[in-house]
């Protein structure tokens, strides 16, 4: 890397283990004379109250360091990428007047692609948009997944059929610019700052049972506790967060829809598959310094990476 970069970012698939190696790195920066705080990239951990199913940090274990954008929006409201990119980048700036070195962690593909890479989002129409809107509520996901794949192919196969709310935004963008959704995205991977990019991921296998773990542990915290007590909050007729993987499981759950054993079952099969498709986006960026989170070295390897590059 010719420039020095200005923040790093730790990225990958759910549950590869970002949030422990950031706050590794951040503490072994500290002890090198340099201050580095979190700017999280994971959309559902944008909302208060969805703690558990998010796998968020608790205060304590946050371990002291400051994290950034958790915890901003309510229940109700809607997450979207553009927006996270005007905030993301007045974080970046502004923990870089303080001297403080951003490193920006999570697994949400496009949100950290808004915020790494120079693009500006295709504009929206309202009319068209709430016309989708009606249209999903009338002929449901499946349909307009089909829609979408008669149009432009490439996206539908980048978006899980059932997600509606992302088949609307993509079909919306098809229709007003006349050109491909994965036209508006990057393709050519140009960074808006110079940056430096981790991922950690390891053989699937491994990955797979982890994270079947991982999603048993979260109905052993009590996750169905949780959607219920966020019930009176808004979460039902949330476009974002009641499709959330998990959070739309446990809710079947409460509703009598599924078992608790079904919505395990379904949520594991659910995150597996992100995990996926996680992969898929983050490999087609060759800028991304790849590391096995099973290594025993890789502490030592990300930070060897990580010193050289900012000098230090």
């Amino acid at each position: 890397m010719s420039d020095k970069p200005k923040f790093i970012s730790v990225v990958g698939p759910t549950g590869s283990g970002k949030s422990a190696l950031a706050l590794t790195l951040i503490h072994d920066l500290a002890s090198r004379g340099i201050k580095a705080e979190v700017i999280n990239a994971d959309a559902m951990q944008f909302y208060k109250g969805m703690d558990i199913g998010t796998a968020k940090l608790s205060i304590e274990e946050r371990e002291g360091v400051e994290h950034h954008l958790l915890d901003w929006l309510d229940i109700s409201q809607e997450s979207t990428a553009a927006n996270y990119q005007v905030k993301g980048r007045a974080k970046i700036d502004e923990l870089l007047s303080r001297g403080v070195l951003p490193v920006v962690v999570g697994g949400s593909m496009l949100y950290i692609a808004s915020l790494l890479n120079t693009f500006e989002f295709p504009g929206r129409d309202e009319d068209l948009r709430a016309d989708l809107e009606q249209e999903l509520i009338d002929k449901g996901p499946i349909y307009m997944h089909e829609k979408l794949a008669k149009l432009d192919a490439l996206a539908a196969s980048r978006i899980e059929p059932n997600n509606g709310r992302r088949t609307v935004r993509a079909l919306e963008i098809v229709l007003i610019t006349g050109e491909p959704f994965a036209a508006s995205l990057p393709d050519q991977f140009v960074s808006y700052l110079p940056n430096l990019q981790i991922g950690l991921n390891s053989e699937r296998e491994h990955l797979v049972q982890r994270l079947a773990k991982r999603v048993e542990l979260m109905w052993e915290k009590g996750l169905v506790g949780e959607v219920n007590g966020l019930l009176e909050k808004g979460l039902r007729s949330s476009k974002t967060s009641s499709q959330a993987i998990g959070y739309s499981q446990a809710l079947a759950q409460l509703d009598g829809e599924l078992t608790e054993q079904e919505a395990i079952d379904q949520t594991i099969q659910l995150t597996q598959r992100y995990a996926r498709r996680q992969m898929s986006w983050f490999r087609r960026d060759p800028r991304i310094n790849w590391f096995d989170y099973q290594n025993e070295h890789l502490v030592s390897g990300v930070e060897a990476l990580v010193f050289q590059a900012l000098e230090v």
